[in-house]
This record gives structure tokens, sequence and C-alpha cells, in this order.
């Protein structure tokens, strides 16, 4: 009877702890943490000049995963505040960010962008334990232009390989994860879109610096559908996108998620219904209705699972 008795309590002893282990780690998952910003650091100089970005870091979080901020505008424009609500947003939630900037482009410097990019990634590679950063938890989250480097980077980042003597040029510059808003993943397809949505600015033109008649081999070389093959890569992909979107058609999420899915690579997909273009960079804190507020839980249960 005394055993018996034992063995009820060693039990309840036991389902106790379990609960309260369990209660501890929802506690762990719903922290929220101070944000610190540093701004301005340098990561790079590339043909003179000096490329930098600025930090969301989550203060007291050791060896935190880190996300790479890649802004959009056409590869020519940049708002330093394209991150400026997902930076906090995803720090406070344990992510560091770091939201860069890069050369933008003028007419026949492509792969410019490219390289910057690529340099970001290693130097946190090589040198984010010195910011209290995971070097080897490292995602990619860029909207349009900068979905359009984010991708090319994870599936194509040793092709772009510049002879230089940057200072991380040997390190990898491989990630984990992206997260990409309505990017750009087949350039002679968006190319052919401009002709329509964007007439009087061929942003992919200008970009790649000349038109598909006269090379289409650089469109197939800058898209990063190109690069969705079997064995490629191990990057978790997260593509989000509207339905109304008349700058970069959805057809071409849709055309990369099945052409990732056929390659064996990990992909999901978020489409907002009666979104359109550059509402990323949006407040969305504070506005259930939004589309930031919308996707904003999907994205952390894509980067606790991915990074």
């Amino acid at each position: 009877m005394a055993s018996a008795g034992f063995g009820r309590l060693l039990g309840v002893m036991l389902a106790t702890a379990m609960l309260m282990g369990a209660l501890a780690s929802l506690g762990a998952a719903k922290a929220e943490y101070e944000v610190v910003i540093r701004k301005d650091v340098q990561y790079v100089e590339h043909d003179g000049t000096r490329l930098s970005g600025d930090f969301y870091l989550p203060k007291g979080l050791t060896k935190a995963p880190v996300v790479i901020g890649i802004h959009g505008g056409g590869w020519q424009n940049r708002s330093r505040a394209s991150y400026q609500h997902w930076g906090p947003y995803l720090a406070k939630h344990g992510y560091a960010v770091y939201e860069i900037a890069y050369r933008l482009s003028k007419v026949g410097t492509y792969p410019r962008a490219v390289y910057d990019v690529k340099a970001a990634v290693q130097f946190l590679r090589a040198k984010g334990a010195d910011f209290g950063l995971d070097p080897d938890r490292i995602g990619l989250i860029g909207d349009s232009a900068g979905g359009h480097l984010a991708t090319l980077i994870a599936l194509a980042g040793d092709e772009f390989s510049e002879n230089r003597s940057d200072p991380n040029a040997t390190t990898s510059a491989q990630v984990k994860a992206v997260i990409s808003f309505y990017g750009v993943y087949d350039m002679l397809a968006q190319w052919q879109h401009d002709q329509i949505a964007r007439p009087l600015d061929q942003i992919t033109e200008k970009f790649l610096g000349v038109s598909p008649m006269k090379n289409r081999r650089i469109y197939f070389e800058s898209s990063p559908i190109s690069y969705a093959t079997v064995d490629r890569t191990r990057t978790r992909f997260l593509l989000i996108h509207g339905t109304t979107d008349d700058v970069v058609d959805p057809a071409q999420s849709k055309d990369f998620l099945v052409a990732l899915n056929q390659a064996g690579i990990s992909v999901r997909r978020i489409v907002v219904s009666g979104a359109g273009h550059f509402w990323a960079s949006d407040p969305f804190e504070g506005e259930p209705g939004s589309y930031g507020a919308i996707t904003a839980p999907r994205i952390l249960r894509f980067l606790e699972g991915a990074l």
C-alpha cells in the first residue's frame, strides 16, 4: 500500500515538473527583449564606397540568430527606414536584424549589389560573434529587388566571386533561411512585365545594363529561379506576396515555389489577399488589419523552425 502511495506521489511530482517545464518553455517563447540599435556599422568597402548597416539587437540574448535586411527600390533607390518596423519587432522576439545599404544600380554595373550582399553575409559569419550573434544562424529578409538579391545569394552565392581583397572573401556566404516579400525571381519575366507596368522606368534593363534582345544569358544568370536545382542548398525559403501586385507579377512567386519544390528545397508561401506592392516597410504593430500584422506571426513561426 505504501509502495502504491509512493508511486502515485512520484507520478504527481513528475507530472507537475513536466507542466512547470512546459509553462517555462511557453514563457521563454513569449519573452520579449529590449531592443538595442547600433547604427552605421561598416561591413565592407567596395571600389572606395564604404558600405554599412544598422543593427537591431535583442539586449541580453547571447548568440542571437541574425537576419540581414535587404531593401527594395528597383535596385536604384533606397530608404534607410526600410526595416525600421521589422527590425525592432524581430529583435524584440529574439532575432537580431542587420539592415544594410548596398551600391545602387547604374547602367552596366551589375552585379555590384550581389557582391555587396554576399560580403554582408561573410562579414556576419566572420565577425558576428563580436556583436553577440551566432555566425551559424544567419538569414536574409528582402523586399522586391531585395528579395531578388536575398534569394540569389542563398541559391547561387558561390557563383558570384570578385577578384578583390575583401577581408572576409574566403568566408562562406551560406545562409539558413530567406524571407522574401514580392521578390523578383525571373529577370526575363520581370523585363517583359516592365514593358507594360513600367514603360518609362525599365528597372530590370537598367540594373542589368542591356536588353534581352542583346544578351539573354545575363537574364538567365541573374535569375534566382535558374539555380533552383537538386542539391543546390539546404536553405529554407518563405515567399510572401499579395494578390494585386502590379509591379512584380504574383505569378513569379508561384513559379519560383514550384521550381523550389521540384528541386526538393524547403519552401513555404504566404499569399495576402488584396495586397499590392510596397507594403513591407509600413508600420504594422497595433494595426491588426495591416498586411504586416497578418504576416508577422507566421514569419516568427517560420524563423523558429528555420533559424
